[in-house]
C-alpha cells in the first residue's frame, strides 16, 4: 500500500468517528466518563485540566443531590469517592465523571463495584445514562 494510500485510509477513518461522534452529540447532551487509577494519583486533577479549569467539581448523589465536602471528614475528601456519584464542573457541564476510588494492590472488592456499575450503566435505557469513557 503507497503511502498517499495509507494518508487517505486514515483521513476516511477520521471522518467516520467524527460523524459518529456528531450522531452521539446529537442524542445526548452530556457524556459520561469514569476514571480510574490508584488512590490521591491526581485523577481529579486531570479531570481540571481536561477541562480547562482549576474548580473542585460539584458532587451529586445517584438521586441527585449535592454531596456537601464540608461535611466530609478530610480522608473522605481524597480517595474515598462512591463510584455511583457524579462529579461535575460547573464551568463545562458537558461531562460528568464518575470516580472509580483507585485501585489497591491485593484488593478485588473495587473491581467488584467497577464490573457491577458497568453492567448497570451498560443495560440503562436511556444513552446519556450509559457510560461512553472509560479512561
Amino acid at each position: 500500500m503507497s503511502l498517499s494510500n495509507v494518508e487517505s485510509q486514515a483521513a476516511e477513518d477520521i471522518e467516520r468517528q467524527q460523524r459518529r461522534a456528531r450522531r452521539v452529540r446529537n442524542l445526548t447532551n452530556r457524556f459520561r466518563v469514569l476514571i480510574i487509577g490508584r488512590a490521591n494519583a491526581g485523577k481529579t486533577t486531570i479531570l481540571q485540566r481536561v477541562c480547562n479549569t482549576t474548580e473542585q467539581p460539584k458532587i451529586f448523589n445517584p438521586e441527585g443531590h449535592e454531596i456537601d465536602l464540608s461535611e466530609l471528614n478530610p480522608t473522605a475528601q481524597r480517595g474515598e469517592h462512591d463510584i455511583e456519584n457524579e462529579m461535575i464542573f460547573e464551568s463545562n457541564t458537558a461531562f460528568v465523571f464518575h470516580d472509580s476510588r483507585g485501585f489497591e494492590a491485593g484488593r478485588t472488592s473495587e473491581l467488584d463495584k467497577v464490573k457491577e456499575f458497568l453492567q448497570k450503566r451498560s443495560t440503562n435505557n436511556r444513552l446519556e445514562d450509559h457510560l461512553h469513557v472509560i479512561w
